[in-house]
């Protein structure tokens, strides 16, 4: 599949995967200020953003898509970031085609499968009547019925345009992803060891990456670490954005 994407700045590939329910718009900020050092390309994943819709949806598909975007753009030693459902992406990525890959950076996301939590985000999204005519005020209304946090409302809102029937309609194809949950939760386990400098970046205030899942977690990848960013929980580059980028670069530029 042709992934949406845009690119920012010049230099040494620096390829950004944004999280379940995200698109590359998420990442914009922070792909400014890295398009200062790096040319930063923003990618839309499947079923999210200006990509492509199907109700295929796995890992190693999404790795697939990544790989043509790889070819189609001529990217080599490059550095790749995923946040959360794309931190996956990009573990799997980095198992199939770790000799296209620098250096990899994964945001708040472990190997393990994790249980299903996403169940009244689904329900506030369904409950937002897209064939209808209704307001952004409508929208928010009927998700703050399921979702409590701001934050995480106005991370979802961001996805709904006006499309040619001037009516609200979702960037993303929620029903694929309901019905691919189980998928997008499962473990993603390398099949031999990433020798490729790897960061893993979690929130303090996250449950993503526990101190126990480390271990693990090393074995898997012997050139790795693990830096917490206090003040953060799963969003942890749009909750502690200085921090995050200090600590990329730190990273990075070494």
């Amino acid at each position: 599949m042709k992934l949406h994407h845009r690119e920012l700045g010049e230099g040494q590939p620096f390829v950004i995967l944004h999280g379940l329910f995200g698109y590359s718009d998420n990442w914009q900020t922070l792909g400014k200020k890295l398009a200062e050092y790096y040319r930063v390309i923003l990618v839309d994943q499947r079923n999210h953003g200006h990509s492509a819709w199907s109700d295929d949806f796995s890992y190693d598909l999404m790795a697939a898509d990544l790989k043509e975007l790889f070819d189609d753009l001529q990217l080599k030693n490059a550095i790749l970031m995923g946040h959360s459902m794309g931190g996956k992406t990009a573990l799997v990525f980095a198992d199939k085609f770790a000799d296209l890959l620098d250096k990899l950076i994964i945001v708040d996301m472990g190997l393990k499968q994790y249980p299903m939590h996403h169940e009244e985000i689904l329900k506030g999204i369904k409950s937002i009547d897209t064939k209808s005519d209704i307001s952004r005020n409508d929208a928010e209304t009927s998700l703050s019925k399921f979702v409590d946090s701001a934050g995480v409302k106005q991370f979802l809102l961001k996805n709904l345009y006006w499309n040619e029937n001037k009516r609200l309609a979702w960037r993303m194809n929620t029903e694929s992803l309901e019905n691919n949950m189980s998928e997008i939760l499962r473990e993603v386990i390398p099949t031999t060891e990433i020798f490729t400098p790897t960061l893993f970046i979690r929130g303090a205030q996250s449950n993503y990456i526990l101190d126990e899942d480390w271990e693990e977690i090393e074995n898997h990848f012997p050139d790795s670490q693990l830096v917490t960013i206090e003040n953060a929980g799963h969003w942890v580059h749009a909750e502690a954005p200085k921090e995050f980028l200090e600590t990329v670069l730190d990273f990075c530029l070494r």
